[in-house]
């Protein structure tokens, strides 16, 4: 039984460490952004009106993408991030390629 629950905490350990998000740009990668948003990325941190590309830099890839019926012409994109570990999801809403909502 004490191998067991060995076993199990050593798996649980390294699904955790699996699932650690790792450094999602270089330097080199933002340094053309500017000052206020390079700042955001390095901190892992977003604000509305930052661009696809840039939220990707800061949080790295969504868990799920939805892609919404245009509005007035522009292309709406729902992204959803989520946790693991106290079971929180983030709703980030994209009007033309430009961050207009943060749940």
């Amino acid at each position: 039984m004490k191998k067991y629950l060995i076993l199990f905490f050593v798996l649980f350990f390294l699904l955790q460490i699996g699932c650690t998000k790792s450094i999602r740009f270089t330097e080199e990668e933002i340094k053309n952004f500017p000052p206020n948003i390079q700042d955001h990325i390095r901190k892992g941190e977003i604000d509305l009106g930052m661009t696809q590309k840039e939220v990707r830099y800061a949080w790295g890839a969504p868990d799920s993408i939805k892609f919404l019926p245009s509005f007035e012409g522009k292309t709406r994109e729902e992204w959803i991030y989520s946790s693991m570990g106290f079971v929180r999801t983030r709703l980030l809403l994209f009007l033309d390629g430009k961050l207009i909502y943060i749940k």
